[in-house]
């Protein structure tokens, strides 16, 4: 895998998660990270235990909705370097227990969240951020496989996600740096409340081999999932 030393990082949804794991990881092998969510307080958080190893971090108080917000989390990000290297479009949101939430009783208002923040939100956090890219940059999506199978009880978040993997598709035909799904299976996390799966900490290894180790040829416009990873990484 290639270093990440002056490689420049955003990663969406950085407070928690995903989000903060990747952040760490990508920060502990010399990466500049600019992280953004809703919550200050947990960005702090995870910026405080970046920097208490060492690492460099930049935070920005951020809406995916708002376009104004993302605009300003890119902004930020290039304040002291050329581009963006790597973007990590992973802030995202579920309401209701995994299993629990069929669409025949989904709110329009939770249908509508859903799609705002986990399509729209990626959406968003590409198309600002595009202008800043570097040319042989990396946008990588969080997915899962509920958006290209049907799973019962899992509403309209499936459907938010089967939306966010065709921005991912429609971007990776029109852009000449590399876009991709990375699907990492279950994960433990306060998105999926109930829900048992993987610690994060495994999933920000598998998306720093995404982000470095990772043909961009072959992932471009495509999944990348455990599988795959394992298979390359063993």
């Amino acid at each position: 895998m290639l270093p990440m030393n002056d490689t420049n990082v955003v990663v969406t949804g950085g407070s928690r998660g995903i989000g903060a794991a990747v952040a760490k990881r990508f920060a502990t092998e010399g990466a500049r990270v600019t992280i953004c969510a809703r919550t200050a307080d947990d960005l702090e958080a995870v910026a405080e235990s970046i920097r208490a190893e060492g690492g460099a971090v930049s935070v920005v108080e951020a809406d995916v909705r708002n376009e104004d917000d993302l605009k300003r989390v890119m902004e930020t990000a290039t304040e002291e370097a050329d581009g963006i290297d790597v973007l990590v479009a992973n802030a995202g949101v579920y309401h209701g227990t995994p299993g629990q939430t069929p669409l025949r009783d989904e709110e329009y208002e939770t249908f509508d969240d859903h799609l705002e923040i986990n399509a729209r939100g990626v959406f968003g956090t590409i198309r600002e951020a595009f202008p800043h890219l570097a040319p042989d940059a990396r946008v990588l999506v969080p997915s899962g496989s509920v958006a290209r199978k049907s799973k019962a009880g899992v509403g309209s978040y499936a459907v938010s996600k089967a939306a966010a993997e065709a921005i991912v598709r429609g971007f990776a035909a029109e852009l000449d740096q590399t876009v991709a799904v990375v699907d990492p299976g279950q994960v433990s996390t306060d998105l999926m409340k109930g829900a048992t799966g993987r610690d994060p900490v495994e999933i920000g290894n598998m998306f720093h081999w995404v982000a470095t180790g990772a043909d961009p040829e072959e992932i471009d416009g495509g999944v990348v999932d455990l599988r795959t990873w394992r298979a390359a990484t063993r």
